[in-house]
């Protein structure tokens, strides 16, 4: 998958939603270049032999022993404006850093999943982020305008038109439109190694890991 997508000098932040199990984001995980824990998975990573070099969040689900023993590294946020994944990569910012991979952003609760999904078109609008959310089976990136975008046949792929007014495809099984419900885009496929797609806004891409 790293041919895919460029993964290369990124940022990881580990959510507390279910930890990977898939080798892909286990690799990005162990190989990460700066790793953001957001409260508890602070614990679940350390846990799994994994040292985080930041652990940001109010610190509601993390023991106060657990707090004072990594206190080097734990960074206590009160404000509840946000939710601890824009805690963790508002910290990235601070630390100059934009390119982020999320992972363990899904799973668990559906409402969590959801909003943490939906957070990555915001990154990249409001604070100028480079997002790539990876799970267990595949992977989300926001684009805008023309892009070509790197595949392999049968790989499954879900456009999500975010505010494109114009929105086409190249390369894809079924040819894509300015949608306005976000499930009418899902549920593509990848014709070859390649495909474009041209949107006048924002809009985000899911990719599987693997052909149907």
């Amino acid at each position: 998958m790293k041919d895919m997508i460029n993964l290369e000098h990124s940022a990881v932040i580990l959510a507390n939603g279910e930890y990977p199990t898939h080798k892909i984001p286990l690799t990005i995980l162990k190989q990460h270049d700066y790793l953001c824990c957001c409260d508890l998975a602070g614990m679940t990573a350390i846990h799994n032999g994994i040292m985080p070099d930041a652990i940001v969040g109010d610190g509601d689900s993390l023991p106060q022993v657990f707090q004072q023993k990594y206190a080097n590294i734990f960074h206590h946020v009160e404000e509840q404006d946000d939710n601890d994944l824009t805690k963790a990569t508002k910290f990235m910012l601070s630390q100059g850093l934009k390119k982020i991979v999320y992972l363990g952003a899904t799973g668990l609760r559906e409402d969590h999943t959801l909003a943490n999904i939906s957070l990555m078109p915001y990154y990249h609008q409001a604070l100028d982020i480079e997002p790539v959310m990876v799970t267990d089976y595949g992977y989300f990136t926001v684009h805008e305008g023309h892009q070509t975008i790197n595949s392999f046949l049968r790989q499954q792929v879900s456009i999500f038109n975010i505010n494109c007014t114009t929105l086409q495809s190249r390369g894809l099984c079924w040819a894509v439109s300015p949608f306005t419900q976000l499930w009418q885009g899902t549920l593509n496929e990848a014709l070859g190694d390649n495909f474009d797609i041209v949107g006048d806004g924002t809009y985000m891409i899911y990719q599987t890991f693997d052909a149907k």
